[in-house]
């Protein structure tokens, strides 16, 4: 038995060393901008990061990471593409700043990997579907955070993102000229108050932690 004990300890030590951390099926990805990065002001991403910002950090938006055929895919709600699969760098291009640096990225797991990746496969089937400019429940559209709130149920097949009052005020509490403007021209209300949820909201779950992978492009937060 002694004879083998150096070897068993070697393969212990080998087995239970943990890897280098990769993209899982299920993870999400979130993306922040600086609190005093100056967008144009009459963007949409503006009024978002005015509305969600905290600290020094503004999360503007969340995606669905899927790893498949050793590539990064990604699917989420913009504007530009509706809700959409397509590859990492795709995603990368569309989110890079005008300086041509990458914003704040961030990987982050939720602590049910059966869960995540039934997200996944359930995101597939909203695919083709156009952006939510209305920020409204159950409409057949979709804004980022809905996508993944209405993707991740759990085993009753309720969301386990809980939705909460959104709010689209600036820290000052006053309404950005683009939210009227916009809702103005949908002949709605701002849907201030209404249940929905926000990437922000989202990136505070506790079932959700920070992962690093590997390589992953961008500058992962600290």
């Amino acid at each position: 038995m002694k004879r083998f004990l150096p070897f068993i300890l070697t393969l212990l030590a080998v087995c239970c060393t943990p890897g280098p951390q990769k993209v899982r099926t299920g993870d999400l990805l979130f993306v922040g901008i600086p609190a005093d990065y100056s967008l144009d002001e009459d963007s949409m991403g503006s009024a978002i990061s005015d509305a969600t910002g905290e600290g020094d950090l503004n999360i503007i938006h969340v995606a669905i990471l899927e790893a498949a055929d050793d590539s990064v895919w990604v699917i989420d709600a913009t504007i530009r593409r509706g809700v959409d699969r397509h590859p990492l760098d795709t995603f990368l291009t569309d989110f890079t700043l005008r300086d041509g640096s990458l914003p704040v990225l961030e990987v982050r797991r939720l602590d049910d990997a059966e869960i995540a990746r039934r997200g996944v496969e359930r995101a597939g089937q909203y695919l083709g579907l156009p952006y939510d400019v209305h920020f409204l429940p159950d409409n057949g559209e979709y804004y980022c955070s809905e996508l993944v709130r209405d993707s991740y149920l759990d085993a009753d097949g309720k969301p386990v993102f809980p939705a909460s009052p959104m709010n689209f005020r600036n820290a000052a509490g006053e309404m950005p000229v683009y939210w009227e403007q916009l809702f103005a021209l949908l002949g709605e209300p701002v849907p201030q108050g209404v249940p929905g949820t926000s990437p922000q909201g989202l990136r505070a779950d506790p079932r959700l932690k920070v992962v690093r992978p590997e390589g992953f492009p961008g500058q992962v937060r600290e």
